[in-house]
């Protein structure tokens, strides 16, 4: 096919041989399979982050840095100028996160190339070299929901070790790979460290883990692995080793209303966006 006009700029620099076809169209991106010499990878061209609301913003993007005071003030006042720094340093923590992740053996595409807004990488491929689906498009017997589970919960804990926590992963935001899920969409990325919401986060991204596959085991509805990995984080014992029970008592205390609060309207805006990815192609 011809190249999109996005796409143009890595076909001039040589990055791209040619574009074979569109692979999927979602909210934040386009992703098209393309060739490059021998090889065959995917390149997901940004779309504008307009569709994100700004309190979803501040939590991902807490902390994240910027270059100057200049681009702090145009943040704050929204400016176009300030909505480009914005989107700039969105697409670059996926691309950030990717190599963080790739080099701490995170199972995640590899990242080859960025420019103007493409992220060029690996294409995730099944048994037959197709593209890989998503867990989503995929049933399980209950022996596969919970390899792929405990598969995957491996995956969040070598992540966090890395200092990184997804932020919005799901049934949607991973591929079933010839040898295993791969993690996928890490624009929402955070530190774990230096953002405050990225407990919470963590717990979201267990629990969304927990739900999908206890669909198909429902052992795994009575696990408690979120709060397990992040006890042991906070107390600076978890290693890539580590071995998980599914098992935590939780402290209590006070209860944080606000924090209550934000979960419920996470928790609506997830199941809203989870409507929208049902509805979106995948060609």
């Amino acid at each position: 096919m011809k190249a999109p006009p996005r796409l143009q700029s890595l076909v001039d620099e040589g990055l791209i041989d040619t574009v074979v076809r569109q692979l999927m169209s979602g909210k934040e991106a386009m992703v098209y399979v393309v060739r490059c010499g021998d090889e065959t990878r995917c390149a997901k061209v940004y779309k504008e982050a307009d569709k994100r609301s700004f309190r979803q913003a501040v939590d991902y993007t807490e902390n994240r840095r910027v270059r100057n005071s200049r681009e702090t003030r145009a943040m704050a006042k929204g400016t176009r100028f300030g909505r480009q720094v914005t989107e700039a340093i969105w697409q670059s923590a996926e691309v950030d996160a990717l190599y963080r992740l790739a080099a701490a053996g995170v199972r995640v595409p590899v990242p080859y190339n960025f420019l103007e807004g493409v992220l060029l990488m690996e294409l995730v491929t099944d048994a037959n070299g197709d593209a890989a689906p998503r867990l989503n498009d995929v049933a399980f017997t209950p022996e596969e929901a919970v390899r792929h589970h405990g598969s995957l919960l491996k995956e969040v804990v070598r992540m966090l070790c890395a200092g990184v926590v997804h932020g919005d992963l799901s049934e949607f935001n991973v591929l079933l790979s010839a040898d295993g899920p791969v993690v996928i969409d890490l624009p929402q990325a955070v530190d774990a460290a230096g953002n405050n919401h990225a407990r919470r986060m963590l717990l979201r991204d267990v629990e969304n883990l927990r739900n999908f596959f206890g669909q198909f085991a429902a052992e795994l509805l009575d696990t408690h692995y979120g709060d397990e990995i992040w006890h042991l984080y906070e107390r600076g014992l978890l290693r890539v080793e580590s071995v998980l029970t599914g098992t935590h008592v939780r402290d209590t205390g006070p209860v944080d209303l606000g924090n209550v609060m934000r979960e419920v309207d996470d928790a609506r805006e997830e199941e809203a966006a989870r409507r929208v990815r049902m509805q979106l192609p995948r060609l």
